[in-house]
């Protein structure tokens, strides 16, 4: 119990004023940029332990009757605009909430069909455009967009939740459209991110299932008008895949986008031209696949590109959301956070490193039709360990280390950026990671930069057609246990898993998931710490999807594990302050508001069906006594 002097010495008494200020978080990043700062600090180091559950919503997302559960993954981040909570479910219900005490305040159910196979079923979030144009009490003044699982962008009146009929067809809009998308599987085809706002702009990309075939969707970007959804430019990262027999698809941008209004710029990470795997049909870098693009937002113009992997063949797509922050000298720069756990630092007005980056010779692929970059960049910032060895094998009884080795001493193993082969090829790191859609963080005052890290290993094979057919064992399609994809027509299909020895433990020594700080003005690591675990009781770390979030109350809250744990580290040392015990798995990002004076912490805690985490359908908010 915190006795009373405690109490008035950490909490000062507040005016009236101070009393009903309110703090938003406008964006899923917090800021257009994604720093995911906030500058309260109501909540700090020296009070966080007694934190405590201030209201908790849940959303009946989990009790729906469907196989999609299987899949569905509670990944959203909220957003405070105009004193209402909004977020998305999995299901890509959006719903309004009072941020003071978690009631709802309306909901909006977009009629996904959930009898179709999609290839994800999850939403991160929603986001907010203000029409200045309309007197305040106008329908539609604010208006809430959200894409879809099945490939529809929404605008929603943030008053009462009703579509915005002047937008599209009565509030709706096909992405299907001139997406060159298959008929056969629509369903590979979805948005899974929050549009950008820029100015008038609702600009939106794609989630593409890209390791079904070559000639899937096209990964355009496409920018709306945010009054009326006429589509006002359009950006293709791989206009040369219209030449290609058959047309290669994908290259889309599936995460988060990022918007710097000062300077007329939409920075766009964009995933791997499809298929992952095999490059044969897609000759050449690949650009502007596997990249970071800045665009001039008011018309798509290219203003520079830099591709962070050279004709990708390790589903290394650019997953998180760029971070835009003030370099030294106030610099505008952009932070490029990747699966390889490569960080590139590079001017935000021309794309030119501020940081060293370095050209290197990298390992060739040994596959009939196949040519791999001879080089690739590397960075002076390496998050994860980039090669491994049999004598690195680890395991929790003898028998398992053995297996470990013996597998590894099995496959094709140079390091990082080996190329998929016939007998299979070691995968250093995996493709979950290094750094994935959960991003960065970034604390302003100390340029500090906080992300979470895998660091499980993989294994791919590559199958040559003829055999594929009878490889295919539909029930280890899972993210874990392991995937096939058909690459059709290429003449190779894929097999990808994790390196786990037949005891379920993986083959290389925790810690399997951290949270790490950068110094970006040095490139030094400040802090490394596990995060999570995959068994009870120990700091083994967690293999995670979700980001952290700084605050200037000198905290980094994450959560993003398999295991159901809400941490708080000191954002100067990573010393673990408090941990709460979720209900469900939360693989999401927080984020944190002040209300009538009082700073909230919120997270949605709801799983991730392809991870194997604990599923649930919580929104908790917490906060001081």
């Amino acid at each position: 119990m915190i006795l009373p002097f405690v109490v008035s010495t950490l909490f000062p008494a507040l005016g009236s004023g101070q009393a009903q200020r309110h703090a938003e978080w406008p964006s899923y990043g917090n800021d257009a940029g994604g720093m995911r700062y906030s500058p309260e600090s109501q909540i700090n180091r020296g009070n966080v332990a007694n934190l405590k559950v201030a209201w908790t919503y849940r959303t009946g997302a989990n009790d729906t009757p469907t196989e999609l559960k299987r899949k569905a993954a509670f990944e959203a981040t909220p957003i405070l605009v105009d004193g209402k909570l909004f977020f998305s479910t999995p299901y890509d219900h959006v719903i309004a909430l009072d941020p003071g005490s978690g009631s709802k305040l309306w909901e909006y159910d977009p009629g996904v069909n959930l009898h179709r196979n999609y290839s994800e079923v999850t939403s991160r979030g929603v986001s907010a455009w203000h029409d200045r144009g309309k007197k305040t009490g106008e329908p539609c003044r604010l208006r809430v967009f959200i894409g879809t699982v099945d490939a529809r962008l929404l605008a929603l009146d943030g008053e009462t939740g009703k579509l915005c009929a002047d937008f599209g067809t009565d509030g709706t809009l096909d992405l299907n459209k001139d997406a060159a998308t298959q008929t056969e599987w629509t369903g590979g085809y979805q948005v899974t991110s929050p549009p950008a706002i820029a100015g008038d702009l609702v600009i939106v990309g794609s989630s593409i299932a890209d390791n079904w075939r070559v000639d899937t969707g096209r990964g355009v970007v496409r920018a709306f008008d945010a009054h009326t959804g006429k589509l006002r430019w359009s950006w293709d990262p791989i206009p040369w895949a219209e030449h290609t027999t058959p047309r290669t698809g994908a290259g889309n941008a599936w995460s988060g986008l990022s918007v710097d209004a000062k300077h007329d710029l939409v920075l766009i990470p964009t995933g791997s031209a499809s298929p992952d795997y095999f490059g044969g049909i897609r000759k050449g870098d690949g650009k502007w696949a596997n990249s970071v693009v800045a665009l001039r937002a008011s018309t798509g113009k290219f203003v520079w590109g830099f591709q962070v992997v050279h004709h990708d063949l390790w589903d290394y797509d650019v997953a998180a959301q760029p971070t835009l922050i003030d370099w030294k000298g106030g610099t505008p720069a952009v932070v490029i956070n990747t699966k390889m756990g490569h960080v590139f630092v590079l001017n935000r007005l021309n794309g030119k490193p501020l940081l060293p980056v370095e050209e290197r010779k990298v390992p060739q692929s040994d596959i009939e039709g196949e040519q791999s970059s001879a080089t690739q960049p590397f960075s002076t910032i390496s998050l994860v360990p980039e090669k491994f060895d049999a004598a690195d094998a680890w395991g929790p009884k003898p028998e398992d280390v053995k297996w470990c080795q013996d597998k590894i001493a099995a496959l094709r193993n140079e390091g990082i950026f080996t190329p998929p082969s016939l007998k299979g090829t070691v995968q250093t790191p995996g493709n979950v990671g290094g750094v994935n859609w959960g991003g960065a963080t970034y604390d302003p005052q100390h340029h500090l930069m906080i992300v979470n890290t895998n660091r499980l290993i993989a294994w791919v094979k590559l199958i040559p057609r003829a055999e594929y057919a009878a490889e295919v064992h539909k029930d280890q399609d899972n993210r874990i246990h392991g995937e096939f994809g058909d690459q059709s027509p290429s003449p190779y299909g894929m097999y990808r898993s994790f390196l786990f020895s037949p005891s379920g433990a993986p083959c290389n020594r925790p810690p399997w998931g951290t949270t790490e700080a950068v110094d970006l003005f040095t490139g030094k690591i400040a802090w490394d710490v596990p995060l999570g675990t995959l068994v009870p009781g120990k700091q083994t770390g967690s293999i995670n999807l979700g980001g952290p979030m700084v605050t200037a109350g000198g905290l980094v809250f994450t959560s993003a594990t398999i295991d159901p744990h809400l941490h708080a580290f000191d954002s100067a040392t990573g010393k673990e302050l408090w941990s709460y015990d979720l209900p469900a798995s939360a693989n999401a990002t927080p984020m944190t508001y002040t209300w009538k004076g009082k700073q909230y912490l919120v997270i949605c805690a709801g799983g991730h069906g392809k991870l194997n985490s604990k599923q649930g359908d919580y929104v908790m908010a917490f906060a001081l006594p």
